[in-house]
């Protein structure tokens, strides 16, 4: 799991004499490594070959639609308002119950589950994505690179891609990470803070702009400080990793104080994130009892229902979590969160017309929304009408074809449908997507072979074909 932030990568890339020569063939490349710091498209190539093994090769990536959509909405509403909203951003989910966040090169910022879970506010909860938005918008990471040798941007990338590699073997990935700590982290450790004073300081002034309850963030701080007794070796993994001083929630807190009062509740989804979160955590029936007592005590709280009704659901009581849902139906009329769980029922009961009709009129009230385009294509597909799958889907791939979810989608639509050919090819599109052109290769020489494409879609397939290959081949050139 990835249970260690960029701070802690930097340090063991920048204590080590230099790159791991087994893993340079794996680097992007990053321009002129002359330059005395890491250019943003540098960045953003090192952040992009990272997030691509986290979301394909790492188990603890939350692939959740739903929740990842919420995280994204909020980070967005936050970059919007940061010192530089035109900084391209991603958020993402770890599942795992400690209380971390991180971000990584480009504009990639990840949030352990645990993380949200712990914040008692969704201002609090945006704190830190401001937090972390802001040693992005900052460029901390360039600046460390700055201070450091000429080959200090090979470096980082390749023990970035080496601590990567070695998830699979902890004992590894432990001794690599107690090495560059000895030699580094306590030279860093000063210029860290700094940075934390800095991105504390662009965080709160960003939280402002949102709209946001400023007085989340050093909240959060000191409680997570006063708490730490409770947490292994003493501290939370976000403080361990994010140095926190009394200096710094004084700061905080004087600023605050020079601030607008705003007290701003909650947003349903915010709630609704928590309960989908708890719902899927540990055994199912562990889940249904802690909500069932969570409900007991707030027994209004809408979002605590549809969690109990979900993990009902996955602990394979249907019925009880169709009742429960039907309850919640007519309080909390119209939540995509209910609509989505609803057809999910549904589904399980083997009602896919159901499920169609309860998506796509959910999908009317909410047409931005891409967890339940998403929902709506697999529902067609399982439902009988994956040639309606299919057309929605190109329309959406045309504007966004980026979006591994749709290829995958459209490559199962198409497999429904018997049509071998574009199943394959567009199965290529997910591989390409995925960074590994030799499957992608292979799924285009499959796709010639199915001969069920007509001479378009044949020529289509020739022609990414040679591309790939071609692609390949420079890549093995480079290397």
């Amino acid at each position: 799991m990835m249970r260690r932030p960029l701070a802690l990568l930097l340090s063991l890339a920048l204590a080590l004499p230099a790159p791991v020569p087994l893993l340079a063939a794996e680097l992007p490349d990053l321009g002129d490594v002359a330059a005395s710091e890491l250019s943003p498209a540098a960045e953003r190539r090192i952040g992009e070959q990272i997030i691509r093994e986290i979301r394909w090769r790492d188990a603890a990536y939350l692939d959740d639609a739903e929740v990842e959509e919420y995280v994204n909405r909020l980070g967005q509403r936050l970059v919007a308002s940061s010192n530089n909203p035109a900084q391209d951003f991603d958020f993402f989910v770890v599942r795992d119950e400690t209380l971390n966040a991180f971000a990584l090169p480009g504009g990639f910022v990840g949030v352990h589950a645990g993380l949200i879970l712990a914040a008692e506010s969704e201002s609090e909860f945006a704190s830190v994505l401001g937090h972390e938005i802001a040693h992005v918008t900052q460029r901390h990471i360039a600046q460390i690179v700055g201070k450091q040798s000429q080959s200090a941007m090979l470096m980082i990338a390749s023990m970035l891609v080496a601590v990567l590699a070695a998830r699979s073997n902890s004992d590894l990935s432990q001794a690599a990470i107690a090495a560059g700590q000895a030699g580094a982290i306590q030279s860093q450790l000063g210029y860290t803070r700094a940075f934390e004073r800095e991105a504390d300081r662009a965080g709160l002034e960003t939280l402002e702009k949102a709209g946001m309850d400023v007085r989340g963030m050093p909240g959060f701080f000191e409680r997570l400080q006063r708490n730490t007794r409770v947490y292994e070796n003493n501290a939370p993994a976000y403080l361990r990793t994010h140095p926190l001083t009394t200096e710094r929630i004084a700061d905080m807190e004087n600023r605050v104080a020079s601030m607008r009062y705003r007290q701003v509740p909650d947003s349903a989804d915010f709630r609704f994130a928590r309960a989908k979160l708890r719902a899927n955590a540990g055994q199912p029936a562990e889940a249904v009892h802690d909500l069932q007592d969570r409900l007991a005590r707030e027994p209004q709280d809408a979002a605590l229902a549809y969690g109990l009704a979900r993990a009902l659901l996955r602990a394979g009581r249907v019925d009880d979590a169709d009742r429960r849902l039907q309850a919640l139906r007519g309080k909390a009329a119209g939540m995509a969160w209910v609509e989505s769980l609803v057809a999910e029922i549904q589904l399980a009961r083997k009602d896919g017309a159901g499920a169609i009709r309860t998506l796509e009129a959910a999908h009317k009230q909410f047409p931005s929304s891409r967890s339940l385009a998403y929902a709506l294509a697999d529902a067609r597909i399982l439902g009988g009408r994956a040639a309606d799958a299919v057309s929605e889907l190109r329309r959406r791939i045309d504007t966004r074809n980026g979006d591994p979810r749709l290829w995958q989608l459209l490559s199962r639509a198409y497999a429904a449908l018997g049509q071998r050919t574009e199943q394959h090819r567009t199965q290529a599109e997910v591989y390409h997507l995925r960074g590994s052109l030799p499957a992608a290769i292979e799924q285009l020489e499959i796709a010639r072979l199915a001969n069920d494409g007509d001479f378009y879609t044949l020529s289509a397939v020739d022609a990414r074909l040679r591309e790939f290959k071609q692609r390949l081949l420079e890549e093995k050139r480079e290397r």
